[in-house]
């Protein structure tokens, strides 16, 4: 997919991005509460990361949203720690490295916002997800940071920056 085009979320995407949200989580598996899927900033994602040290893109492919993430701050957290953010892609575009790309434009501009460290959360059956953040430089660590409200996410891992 060497036309897929990676930029920063706008108004009219807000729509398409919750619907590839909803579509993998539905089709992974994953509970509805106590995951992304129940987020409220889910439907207008353009306004939740339209604030400081926050970055919402999406990739874009043949006029469609395939993929998104985000990074933000890490929510209920006393530190210089950002968290990378409802990172999503629909079927057609898994294995074909956008995912890396995707990590690496949301860890770059979190490191010019100055982060120190990245945080996710992830679901344990999410096997290749969790490949691609450890190559991508990311830990394991033995218990969730800050309070982000996923808590059926019982995998954390951290990265630094």
């Amino acid at each position: 997919m060497k036309d897929a085009v990676i930029r920063e979320i706008t108004p009219k995407d807000n729509a398409q991005v919750a619907q590839v949200v909803r579509k993998v989580l539905e089709d992974l598996g994953v509970p509805k509460v106590g995951t992304a899927y129940a987020d409220k900033a889910l439907d207008d994602m353009h306004a939740a990361y339209d604030v400081p040290k926050s970055t919402y893109f999406v990739v874009e492919y043949d006029g469609s949203i395939i993929g998104c993430a985000g990074i933000a701050p890490l929510e209920n957290y006393d530190g210089n720690v950002c968290e990378l953010q409802k990172m999503y892609f629909l079927e057609e575009a898994r294995g074909k490295g956008l995912g890396a790309q995707m990590i690496t434009t949301c860890l770059e501009r979190a490191k010019t916002y100055g982060f120190e460290a990245c945080y996710l959360e992830t679901m344990p059956y999410m096997e290749s997800a969790q490949k691609l953040y450890q190559r991508s430089g990311f830990e394991y660590i033995d218990a969730p940071m800050g309070n982000t409200g996923h808590y059926s996410c019982p995998v954390w891992m951290l990265k630094k920056l």
